[in-house]
This record gives structure tokens, C-alpha cells and sequence, in this order.
């Protein structure tokens, strides 16, 4: 459905607001050595790298990078390139770091990946696979909402504004004839900029009648006596959207092409391992959640949240212009020129020696 009248008007004067969000979001990420790996003996450095600098979240949604981390997977593919994470809250503080070389290589949100690469005129970062689909739900209070149609005047919680589910949540807004502003969240439905880590006090507290959020918040929110309203694999087609990439730097990627390569087959063999082991991946998750945050999450939370998440290799090319198209008519975003995100050829390369399917770039690929 097209964007309303009111979203158009303010289309001109907000479209950058994502984008400058990267400038103006600290860079406040932790950075640490990967403690959960051992170089083995006699192993060498990649094109002759010391070391290489990872980023992730700490969701479940980016649960190939906490898998392959505590595993050890990636360091195992990298030989004695030592492996270095460094962990985030949110999109835009690791395109950031992204961009000033704080790390190397990320598992990131389709948004955030759009607006870095549209913000730098394409020339910063490239997708260079796919990581999860999935692990995104609207849980609501529901004493105060009992139907989609209740959520119209109450208060929603997304990330932050301009991330992935925010787009989400005001396009799904917009196709229900409902007019929001989406720099001040303010409408028919209002939308409420929270932190994962304080939604789920905010919710205790009434502060926010429900949530749009990824894996494990949705479900932390259930577990204080939520429910899941939608599930919104069930407005894509197949169920399927991405909703974790990986990127690279531009420059990194030329420089060391075996090193991302390594990485690439690091993630192909950890996903490869998550689906033929969920209920050890999921301890394996948990377990670096806890590391790198020093609180695991209860089975309550973690069982339910783990399972509506989709791990794979494909990075869901032709979902991810849909995302961009909804940032566009929620008007977050002017038209993006996508052409050249995906440089999809080093995954191809270790996808064909593992005698798997290669994916598909949507014609978006690098020329």
C-alpha cells in the first residue's frame, strides 16, 4: 500500500535521518580477543595478517558469528590470523566502526547496511553473504491489545529509529491505512525508540504497550507475560527475509581476499553445524552471550527464541531491496542505487567447494 499523504510530506526533510544517525551514534562497542579460540600449532597467518577484527550483536539473530566465535570455527579457518570481536548494540555504531577500520568484517541488519552503503555513495562496504531470516516478532501487553486492529493508538517499541524492524513496523503501520511521522514516531500508533537491553523494563513498567523486536527481546517480553501478536516471517514470502547480513570493508576485502574467504568458510561450516545440532548450537549461543555480556539467557527465553530464527548461507538479495523499499515509502530513506552491495563471488567460491547450492545477488552484484 502506498505510504500516506503525511509520510510523503515529510519524505524530503527526514530522508537522511538514518544516515546521519552514523555519525552522530557513538561508537561504543567492546572489543575484545577471541577467547573461545586457540591457534592451533604449526598454523599460519593468512596473506600474512596478524589479525582480523569481527562485529556482531548480541541477539540471536546473529547467532553464526556467536556459534562460530565460541566453536572456534573462525579461528580454525583463519590459521594463526588471530581472530578479534568487538560487540554491538546497534546498526549504525558498527557501520561506523566499519568505517573508520575498528573492524574488518560484521553481522549486520539489512537497514543499517543499506544506509551505509547509499550514505558513502557505494563505496564503503560490500554484503558479502547472508547469515539468518527470521526472529522478529510484534508481542504486545495483552490485557490492552487483543487484535491487530488494537494496536492503533497504543505504544510500540522499536530499536531505533531508521533500524531494521523499525522500517518494518512503520511500513506494516502504513499498509494499515494508519499515519505516523516517523522522525518523532507520533500518529495513529506511536512508535517508541528503546534499547533491546530496556524494552523489556519498559514493557514491566507500561511505558510501552508492546514491541517490535528481534530474537531474544521478543522473547524475554513474552516471558514477562507478553504474547506474539505477529510473526513477521508470516508477511514474506516462504517465510523467508533476511534479517542478518555479513559485510565487509571495501578496501579489506581487496586487500585480503583470502582472509574474507577464510571468514566466509568459517560461516559456512558454522551454519552447517547450527542446523545439523540446533540444541548444541543454542548452548553454544548462549554461552557467548553470556561471555560477552556476562548474563546467558533463561531456557524460557532461549528455547522459543532460537527456534523461529533460520539459519543460512543465501542472503535473501531479493528481500533486501523489499526492505529498502519500505524504508522508502515509510520515509526514512530516498530511493536508494543498490547496484554493486553484493559481492557474492567469494562465498560462491567456498559454497561450490562444499558441493552446496551457490545464491543469487538479485542483480545487485558488484560489476
Amino acid at each position: 500500500m502506498p505510504a500516506s499523504s503525511a509520510l510523503r510530506r515529510s519524505l524530503a526533510v527526514i530522508a537522511a535521518l538514518p544516515l546521519l544517525t552514523l555519525a552522530a551514534c557513538g561508537y561504543g562497542s567492546k572489543a575484545e580477543d577471541d577467547g573461545g579460540a586457540k591457534v592451533a600449532a604449526g598454523a599460519k597467518k593468512i596473506d600474512g595478517l596478524d589479525s582480523v577484527k569481527i562485529g556482531y550483536f548480541g541477539n540471536l539473530t546473529h547467532g553464526t558469528a556467536l556459534v562460530g566465535v565460541q566453536k572456534g570455527i573462525f579461528q580454525k579457518a583463519l590459521g594463526a590470523t588471530k581472530v578479534d570481536t568487538a560487540t554491538f548494540n546497534a546498526g549504525p555504531s558498527e557501520i561506523e566502526a566499519l568505517n573508520s577500520k575498528s573492524i574488518d568484517i560484521g553481522w549486520i541488519g539489512p537497514s543499517p547496511a543499506i544506509n551505509g552503503y547509499t550514505k558513502s555513495a557505494g563505496k564503503n562496504l560490500r554484503i558479502i553473504g547472508g547469515s539468518a531470516s527470521g526472529g522478529v516478532k510484534l508481542v504486545v501487553n495483552p490485557d490492552k491489545i487483543k487484535s491487530l486492529k488494537d494496536v492503533k493508538g497504543k505504544k510500540i517499541a522499536t530499536p531505533q529509529l531508521g533500524n531494521t524492524q523499525d522500517v518494518a513496523f512503520l511500513n506494516w503501520a502504513a499498509e494499515q491505512g494508519w499515519k505516523v511521522d516517523p522522525q518523532s514516531g507520533k500518529g495513529d500508533v506511536t512508535v517508541v525508540r528503546s534499547d533491546n537491553k530496556v524494552t523489556p523494563d519498559a514493557y514491566k513498567s507500561g511505558s510501552v504497550d508492546g514491541a517490535w523486536v528481534p530474537e531474544p527481546t521478543a522473547s524475554k517480553l513474552v516471558a514477562e507475560g507478553g504474547k506474539v501478536l505477529l510473526d513477521e516471517a508470516s508477511l514474506w514470502p516462504d517465510k523467508k527475509f533476511v534479517i542478518t547480513n555479513i559485510i565487509v570493508r571495501q578496501d579489506f576485502l581487496k586487500e585480503h581476499p583470502k582472509v574474507v574467504e577464510a571468514v566466509l568458510k568459517g560461516s559456512v561450516e558454522t551454519n552447517k553445524w547450527i542446523n545439523a545440532n540446533p540444541d548444541a548450537a543454542k548452548a553454544s549461543a548462549n554461552k557467548q552471550l553470556e561471555e560477552d555480556s556476562g548474563k546467558a539467557l533463561p531456557a524460557e527465553v532461549l528455547d522459543p527464541a532460537w527456534k523461529s530464527i533460520q539459519f543460512t548461507d543465501d542472503p535473501l538479495a531479493s528481500t533486501l531491496n523489499t526492505e529498502a523499499e519500505h524504508a522508502v515509502k515509510a520515509g526514512l530513506l530516498q530511493k536508494p542505487n543498490l547496484n554493486g552491495i553484493y559481492d557474492l563471488a567469494p562465498l560462491n567460491k567456498v559454497l561450490k567447494a562444499e558441493g552446496a547450492p551457490t545464491v543469487d545477488d538479485a542483480g545487485l552484484g558488484a560489476k
